[in-house]
């Protein structure tokens, strides 16, 4: 597959795969998701790789409404809360065309599966990234990021996994993307939760054990929806990966702490409060108290961003 790759969404990941892509002599194009009938332009973006190596490129970056048609591949960066009003302004745009979405969160495909799309994928992302300057990002990768089918009858997986793999941001196939989506959300469920409520950066859960057994409580909640959705996790290795994800981007701030401090809206509603309402859905409410509360309590912290930003 070596079409145009549209990338939709100009925050920290949008901007790190872009640079990743374009150095590996790809066409890459960045939209700006929320903004429309805006210029077309070049800028070069510097991407801080694990710290010590400058990746550098000049991407173009444009607004989805001065394309009529995207042929090639859509990438999804942009936060979740928007996906609602995206599948409703690409569905006469990409409906036929493979949709990868690259957000943390359950059941945020949603909106486009509604809308009709015919080919969608979901990544779990394990790197963390933080906005410098506009033009300027810190990236560490932890682990590579599987990719996997959500909605295609003959899945066009493999090749999707090569147009978007490169040396600095890789990607893999996998069949139960299922099991790791929901494992994620759980780990993001205490890293954007825990830590922008005490204003902490991640890797406050492994140099302090009575934060990481609050994480561990979170963990053992959300775990017990999971089960009862059918999806079989091990609390383990849950532990395991907040663990090694607090260790590799000790120093790095969240992307909800990140929100939060530039009052911008959060994901918290695709996490936390999900499991939340799944475990309202399935009538075991009483069971899932503390991380609800936490993602309540990120929620208000949130608004009351937004409020002084405005005010």
């Amino acid at each position: 597959m070596n079409k145009t790759i549209y990338i939709i969404g100009s925050g920290a990941v949008g901007k790190v795969l872009a640079v990743s892509l374009s150095l590996e002599g790809k066409k890459v194009i960045l939209l700006r998701g929320s903004i429309d009938h805006g210029s077309s332009f070049n800028k070069t973006i510097t991407v801080i790789y694990n710290e010590t190596t400058r990746l550098e490129a000049p991407i173009n970056i444009n607004t989805i409404s001065n394309f009529e048609n995207f042929e090639g591949l859509v990438v999804l960066t942009n936060k979740s809360y928007g996906n609602q009003s995206l599948a409703k302004k690409l569905v006469g745009r990409s409906k036929d065309t493979p949709l990868v979405i690259l957000q943390n969160g359950l059941n945020i495909e949603q909106p486009f599966i509604d809308e009709g799309f015919s080919e969608v994928y979901r990544c779990v992302l394990f790197m963390t990234g933080q906005i410098k300057s506009s033009n300027e990002i810190s990236y560490k990768p932890v682990a590579v990021s599987p990719i996997g089918t959500i909605k295609r009858s003959n899945s066009n997986l493999t090749a999707i996994v090569e147009s978007l793999n490169s040396t600095h941001f890789e990607f893999r196939a996998e069949n139960d993307i299922q099991k790791i989506i929901w494992e994620k959300a759980i780990a993001n469920s205490v890293f954007n939760s825990i830590c922008p409520l005490l204003e902490a950066d991640n890797g406050i859960f492994y140099r302090q054990k009575s934060v990481f057994k609050m994480a561990q409580r979170v963990i053992a909640e959300c775990h017990q929806i999971a089960t009862l959705k059918g999806i079989t996790l091990n609390i383990k290795d849950i532990e395991k990966r907040v663990l090694q994800i607090s260790k590799k981007s000790d120093g790095q701030l969240i992307s909800t702490l990140q929100d939060i401090k530039n009052g911008r809206k959060t994901e918290i509603d695709t996490l936390n409060l999900e499991f939340s309402r799944i475990a309202s859905e399935l009538g075991r409410e009483n069971e899932i108290k503390e991380t609800q509360l936490l993602g309540e309590l990120v929620k208000l912290k949130s608004e009351a961003s937004l409020k002084n930003m405005i005010d």
